[in-house]
C-alpha cells in the first residue's frame, strides 16, 4: 500500500495559553506537519454550520443523512476561539479536520451510528432510494470512533471516512473524501490511501492535543 505518511514532528510546545484561540493555535497541526505538495488551508466556520451548502437530503430513518452533524452542533461550544478547522488535499483524498475546545458526546455519536447502520436517502419524494451503510472500523486509540459511510449510487459504491475523539477537555473530529488522483504540481502532491492516510492524520492531531494537555 502506498500510504502517504504525514511528515513533521508533533512535539508539544511549552507554556500555557491564556485564551481559547491561543490554545487552539498551540495544538493545531500546521502546513509544516504535512509532506511537501499536500495543500493545507485553514477553514472558517463553526461546528454544524452549513452556510452556503445544500440542505440535508431526506432519509429513512429520518435525520440519518445529517445525524453526525446534528449531534456535534447540539453539544459543541460556539463563538470565537471555540473551534478551528483545516483541510489537507492529497492526490486521491481531501481531508478536513476540526479541533474543539469542548468535548464531543461520543455516546450519542455511537448511538447515531448504530441507529443509522443502514438507511436510505432521497433526492426528493418521488426519487428512488439511495442506500447508505455506516460501518464501525477498528481504531488505534482508546475512546476513538472511526466509521466508514458508503453510498451505493447507480451500482457504484462511494465511501467517506469519519473519526471522533475526546482528548482531555478538548476534542477532534474529521472526515475524508476520496478525490481523483492528481498528477500536476511541483512538487507533485503526495498520494493518499484511504482510510490509512486519514487515520494517521487523525492520530497525529489527537497526539498533538494530548501532548499539549500533559
Amino acid at each position: 500500500m502506498a500510504a502517504a505518511l504525514v511528515g513533521g514532528c508533533a512535539a508539544p510546545i511549552s507554556g500555557t495559553p491564556t485564551w481559547p484561540g491561543a490554545k487552539l493555535d498551540k495544538v493545531l497541526l500546521t502546513e509544516r506537519d504535512f509532506p511537501p505538495g499536500a495543500a493545507y488551508g485553514r477553514i472558517r466556520g463553526q461546528p454544524g454550520d452549513n452556510a452556503g451548502g445544500p440542505p440535508p437530503m431526506m432519509s429513512l430513518p429520518q435525520g440519518c443523512s445529517n445525524g453526525f452533524t446534528d449531534v456535534i452542533a447540539a453539544h459543541a461550544e460556539r463563538g470565537p476561539g471555540s473551534a478551528a478547522n483545516y483541510s489537507v488535499i492529497y492526490s486521491g483524498a481531501r481531508i478536513v479536520m476540526t479541533v474543539l475546545t469542548s468535548q464531543l458526546s461520543t455516546d450519542e455519536l455511537a448511538a447515531e451510528a448504530n441507529r443509522c447502520h443502514n438507511f436510505n436517502t432521497y433526492f426528493d419524494r418521488d426519487s428512488p432510494p439511495i442506500p447508505i451503510s455506516t460501518t464501525k472500523l477498528p481504531s488505534s486509540r482508546p475512546g476513538q470512533l472511526v466509521y466508514q459511510q458508503t453510498m451505493q449510487l447507480q451500482g457504484i459504491n462511494n465511501s467517506v471516512y469519519m473519526s471522533f475523539e475526546n482528548i482531555g477537555r478538548m476534542a477532534v473530529f474529521g472526515i475524508a473524501f476520496p478525490t481523483r488522483q492528481l498528477t500536476d504540481g511541483n512538487p507533485p502532491p503526495p498520494k493518499a490511501s484511504l482510510p490509512q492516510t486519514f487515520t494517521e492524520i487523525a492520530d497525529r492531531q489527537a497526539q498533538r492535543i494530548q501532548d499539549a494537555e500533559i
